[in-house]
Formats: C-alpha cells, sequence, structure tokens
C-alpha cells in the first residue's frame, strides 16, 4: 500500500519479476519486444494519509486515478495497472510521456492544494524509454519498466524524475527544462542510471502547480498587463487516443450574405452530432470558428488544435435546392480519406444533415456500434423557416453574452419566441430563449426577474422533454436553478450540469457552466476538473476568457491566490474591458498583499461596469460559502480603499 519502495508490493516488480518462468512455457512469437516509453507513479505518504483518514484517501486517489487515465489516454498511452496507490503505463511517444506527465502533476497537484497540507495526496513520476517486452495481453516486462520505477523514487513528492534516454528524445520538443540528478545506483539495474529532475517553462519544478499553465507575473508592470507565458497545452497538443475530429465553417457558396447563418448552422449541426459519441474526440465550434474565411492548411490547422481528422466543406443554395459538398482529410498524412457531394431539394436538409454525420461518422470510427450511430440522428424542427430563425437566435444569444449586450440579448428573445411559434418543438430556439433569460438574471438586466426566471426554466424544460440526450437543455436548466429564489435548489441545479456533462463531455459549454455553479455551491476543488478539460477541448476558443475567468474566482475560493491572479491576468489579455476579470484580479492581488495592483485592477473594474461593482461591494456575490462571500467582499472593499489592509490579515 505504500507504493514501489517494497519489492514485495511493486507493481512494476510484479511486471519484472515473472519474465523468467514466461519464457520457458510461451513461444517467441506471442511476447513482442519494442521501445518505449514508460511512466511509473505512486502516492507519497499514502500509508500515513490511509492511516489518518482511510475514506478521505480513497476518494482523494479515484480522483487522481481519473486525471491520469484521462492524460495518459489523451496522450497516447495505455494504463498497464493500477494497484494500489501505483500507476504503470506506457507510451508510443516520449514527448507523449513528459507531457502527459505535466499536465497529470497540473491537475494532481490543483486538486491537492484544496484541502489542508497534511491530507495533500502528491505522486511521484518517474519516465524511462527503453526496451520492453510485451505479451499479446497488454501485460509488459523488461529492464525499461524497473528503471521507470527506480526513477519515480528520485522524483520529488508532485514532481517528475526522467532517464537521461527521455531527456535525449524530448529537448526541445517540450515545454519544460531538465535538471540533472546525476548517476545513481538503481536496485536490479547493474548499471548506474542518470537522473534528471524535470522543471516547467517558467523555471519552477511541476511541484508548483501553476507553472506548466498560467505563469507568473512580470515585475515592473501595470496591474493587468502582464503576459503569462504559453503553456504546454498551449504549445504541444498530443494527440487524444481516439479518433480526433476538427470541423471547419463551411463555406458560404452562395454569394448571399444572409445565408451565412444557414451555412454556420449546419457546420454546428455537423459538430453537435459528431459530439454525441464518446468515441470522438471533437474540437469545440469557437475554436473551429476561428479558421472562418481563412485560407487553410490542413496540416496546420491539425496541428494548432491537436487532431488528426479536419472536416471542410461548402454549401451552395439557390432557389429550393441545395448542394454540400465534404472532404475529410487525414491531416497525419495528407491523404483525402472521404469526400462527398450532395444535391438535395431544400426540404431535405435535416435528413441531408444525418446521412452526412453518419458518413464521416463511419469513415474516421468504423467500429462504433450501430447504436451509438442511432444517436446521431437528432430530433429535427418540423418547419424550415424555424430553423433558419432559431439559426440567428441562437447566433445572437452568444454574441450578446460576449459583449454584454442587453439590446441583443432582447433582440435573440424574441427572434427564440418566433421560432417557437412555428416550431414549438425546437430545441435550438428553446436553449436560445433559457440562454437569453439566464444572461438577464446575471447581468441583473432583466425588466422583471422572477418573468425571466420562469421562462427561462419553462424553454429549458421544453427541451430536455424534446429532446432528452440534449446536453444543452440540462445546462441552461442547472445554470437557471443557480439562481433560484426563495428557496436553495443547488443541488438540482448540479444534478442537471453533471447530467449535461455526461451526455456530451465535449460540451464546453456545459463544463464551464458545471465548473462555475460548483464554485457557487461552495465546491470550488471539484470545479478546477472540468474547467482545465474546457480549456484542453477548445485550445484556440476566443471565449476562454469566460473559463479563466471561473479559474481566477476558483483559485480564490481555496485561497491559491498567485494562480487566481495569473489566470485573471490570462482572461484579460483576451478581454480587457470585462469588469469581471478586473474585479477578480483586484480580490487576488489583495489575498498576495499587493495593495496598490488591486487598487488600480478595481479601479478599471468600476469604470467598465461601476453599478455591478457597487453591488459586489455591497456583497451582492453569488458565492453561497459565507466565509468565502465575506472574504471575497472584504478584499474587494480594500482594493476600494473603503477597508484597512489589515483587515485581510484573519481572513486571507
Amino acid at each position: 500500500a505504500g507504493g514501489w519502495a517494497s519489492a514485495d508490493s511493486s507493481a512494476a516488480e510484479r511486471a519484472v519479476l515473472p519474465i523468467g518462468r514466461l519464457s520457458l512455457s510461451m513461444s517467441d512469437t506471442e511476447l513482442q519486444h519494442r521501445l518505449a516509453a514508460i511512466m511509473a507513479a505512486d502516492a507519497a505518504g499514502y500509508s500515513r494519509l490511509m492511516a489518518a483518514d482511510d475514506s478521505a484517501t480513497v476518494a482523494a486517489l479515484d480522483a487522481a486515478r481519473a486525471v491520469f487515465r484521462r492524460q495518459i489516454g489523451s496522450h497516447q498511452g495505455r494504463v498497464i495497472d493500477m494497484a494500489g496507490d501505483s500507476v504503470l503505463a506506457v507510451f508510443g511517444t516520449a514527448t507523449g510521456a513528459v507531457a502527459a506527465a505535466l499536465a497529470i502533476q497540473v491537475e494532481v497537484n490543483l486538486l491537492a492544494d484544496a484541502v489542508q497540507e497534511e491530507r495533500r495526496m502528491r505522486f511521484r513520476i518517474g519516465i524511462h524509454l527503453g526496451d520492453v517486452i510485451e505479451k499479446a495481453d497488454g501485460t509488459v516486462y523488461g529492464d525499461g519498466v524497473n528503471i521507470a520505477a527506480r526513477l519515480e523514487g528520485l522524483a520529488d513528492p508532485g514532481g517528475i524524475s526522467v532517464s537521461d534516454s527521455i531527456r535525449t528524445a524530448v529537448k526541445g520538443k517540450v515545454a519544460a527544462s531538465f535538471d540533472d540528478q546525476g548517476e545513481q545506483t538503481v536496485k536490479n539495474i547493474p548499471d548506474p542510471v542518470r537522473a534528471w529532475r524535470v522543471r516547467s517553462v517558467t523555471g519552477a519544478t511541476t511541484q508548483d502547480v501553476a507553472a506548466p499553465i498560467v505563469g507568473t507575473a512580470t515585475k515592473g508592470t501595470p496591474a493587468g498587463s502582464e503576459k503569462p507565458p504559453a503553456a504546454p497545452g498551449e504549445t504541444m497538443l498530443a494527440l487524444p487516443d481516439k479518433p480526433s475530429i476538427a470541423v471547419l465553417p463551411f463555406a458560404n457558396m452562395s454569394g448571399d450574405p444572409e445565408q451565412e447563418y444557414f451555412t454556420d448552422g449546419i457546420t454546428e449541426d455537423i459538430i453537435t452530432e459528431l459530439s454525441r459519441f464518446h468515441e470522438l474526440f471533437v474540437i469545440a465550434r469557437n475554436s473551429a470558428f476561428t479558421y472562418k474565411g481563412k485560407a487553410l492548411d490542413v496540416r496546420t490547422v491539425a496541428r494548432e488544435l491537436g487532431v488528426r481528422y479536419v472536416l471542410e466543406g461548402s454549401i451552395r443554395k439557390a432557389a429550393n435546392r441545395i448542394r454540400v459538398t465534404g472532404q475529410l482529410v487525414d491531416a497525419l498524412t495528407g491523404n483525402h480519406i472521404w469526400a462527398e457531394k450532395y444535391d438535395r431539394v431544400l426540404e431535405d436538409i435535416f435528413a441531408l444533415q444525418e446521412e452526412l454525420t453518419r458518413s464521416i461518422v463511419v469513415a474516421i470510427a468504423p467500429h462504433i456500434e450501430a447504436s451509438e450511430r442511432d444517436k446521431a440522428r437528432r430530433h429535427r424542427p418540423e418547419n424550415l423557416s424555424a430553423y433558419e430563425i432559431a439559426v440567428r437566435a441562437y447566433a445572437k444569444v452568444w454574441d450578446a453574452y460576449g459583449k454584454s449586450d442587453t439590446a441583443l440579448c432582447n433582440a435573440a428573445i424574441a427572434e427564440a419566441r418566433a421560432a417557437l411559434v412555428l416550431d414549438p418543438r425546437s430545441t435550438l430556439a428553446l436553449n436560445a430563449l433559457a440562454f437569453a433569460q439566464w444572461q438577464h438574471l446575471l447581468l441583473g438586466t432583466a425588466s422583471d426577474r422572477d418573468t425571466a426566471w420562469r421562462e427561462g426554466m419553462d424553454a429549458a424544460s421544453r427541451s430536455i422533454d424534446a429532446d432528452r440526450d440534449g446536453s444543452l437543455g440540462y445546462t441552461c436548466k442547472g445554470l437557471l436553478l443557480s439562481y433560484a429564489r426563495g428557496e436553495d435548489r443547488m443541488d438540482e441545479a448540479l444534478a442537471n450540469l453533471r447530467r449535461a456533462r455526461d451526455i456530451n463531455p465535449h460540451n464546453m459549454s456545459a463544463l464551464i457552466a458545471l465548473g462555475s455553479v460548483e464554485i457557487i455551491a461552495g465546491n470550488a476543488a471539484q470545479a478546477i476538473e472540468p474547467l482545465l478539460q474546457a480549456l484542453r477541448i477548445s485550445p484556440r476558443d476566443p471565449r476562454q476568457f469566460i473559463t479563466y475567468s471561473q479559474l481566477a474566482v476558483g483559485s480564490f475560493c481555496l485561497r491559491q491566490y498567485r494562480n487566481g491572479a495569473d489566470f485573471a491576468l490570462r482572461g484579460i489579455q483576451e478581454m480587457p474591458g470585462d469588469a469581471l476579470l478586473h474585479a477578480q484580479l483586484a480580490m487576488n492581488l489583495v489575498g498576495l498583499a499587493e495593495f496598490a495592483k488591486a487598487a488600480t485592477a478595481l479601479q478599471t473594474a468600476r469604470q467598465s461596469s461601476p453599478g455591478f461593482i457597487q453591488r459586489a461591494l455591497d456583497g451582492e456575490l453569488v458565492l453561497r460559502n459565507p466565509d468565502q462571500l465575506r472574504r471575497a467582499t472584504t478584499f474587494l472593499r480594500i482594493a476600494a480603499g473603503l477597508e484597512d489592509p489589515s483587515a485581510a490579515d484573519v481572513l486571507r
């Protein structure tokens, strides 16, 4: 239970010791000798943690294992064993193994920082590139596994140690540097092993949980002007272990600007339907649409988004007919592996969308079961005009959200209502209406708050009734329930948001909404994982400032003020005029006792949205945890010069 320090209980040792017996009873054809990158990890002080609180330790271990599984899979690795508190995995590339280890330590250390020091679970990770022997059942053996286990023992808790072969293979290819630990004599290996401690691009070890993601502020520059270094996930996105695809905006070949909504709607529907398949990794709509109208090199797009396949196409609409062309490209080889042209009368557009989606799925994931393909057949509106109106409403409501534009939000509501007159079961229109009314509640711009909440809730409930497998209906309902007045419906809100995430784990809106409401409910530690996942699935999203904003306030709630300030700065880089981000920066800077910078940040926030800041200073923030609400309000008032900085000392 204590890890791999003991040969008797070591998962890595168990993988090595039986090789002599197996070689006597198996033919050479049943064993594969190959070069691989091996990752070995275990929890530091696991026995002590179990003795202190076994239930909490098991829960923390389960959360950490989930991180290991996801990151290993996302970086082309495979889990071999998870015995006790240990993890053994194998990768096809050294860069994949190191990138996975960096990402794992970021997430696991963030989770650990959410609890008291004596309860924190840190993992040591060792990585080696060497020969392994692989059985037909996937089990691996050999000295390569043993060396990885010994390197793990040389790592610091929360850190990574690698062999010289790994360091040579990845140097210059990952956002990390290496400190020489010298030659080490390790058990059961006759020759010394040279070890290297991995450091992030910022110069801190991976024990500094913020380093691989956010960096640190630049000294001597005004608050809000710092530019954190690029994150490893932004400079190198490893391919997931399952088919991954980006659907680029289809080109409008009609020559009519009015058809842009229609063309964009077709592209979004394809993304949505592909995202229903848990066997696929689908890049979110907002990142894909950053390429709209640009001359593109498919291989560059795939490298920037971290996908293997790219779908591109065009739509030409004339009179009552439509022509849709599409081609699927394997970006690794440049080969066109699928192409098709569809000529249809306009009334057949929904059958066309279903046919196109099914064709893509069959081309890139031939082993998906027929029952999974059936999920691609969505409920279709009964009237094309209603559909086009709903597409316009949905586009406007997101535009309104990004601009905090009340008039645009009201226009979206009007169009959604018009679409619902023609098609009462249009889930697109229902979700647009629900999301728009939630925006009014968020910004305090509803003319009648109770009426806005009721109409939004009715629309979200009808969307769920029309499509039980639709993620956005549950997302909107969860957001609205978190703003219920008169009774606490937070548990119900979280249940809906978790359902939305489970239905479609690639829905960035669902992930951000879940993280946001977890924070509001007082569960900031549980918000980190979905928010980090939102950043990964949409690495070029123009609305990433929303995710950074939630990470900033979540870090504040966890008293991780440096992380919070860095996340806020990242968001400000993307949306300089956002009042919430500047207020969150101010709160975290007070936590760091950087009062002058905090005052500057809050003044910027007040200039952008004086009404919102005044409500915040009056204690009207939505945080449900009374201690977190008091700390946030006090820190903002200190930044505003309304309270003495000494008031932060007891709360910090």
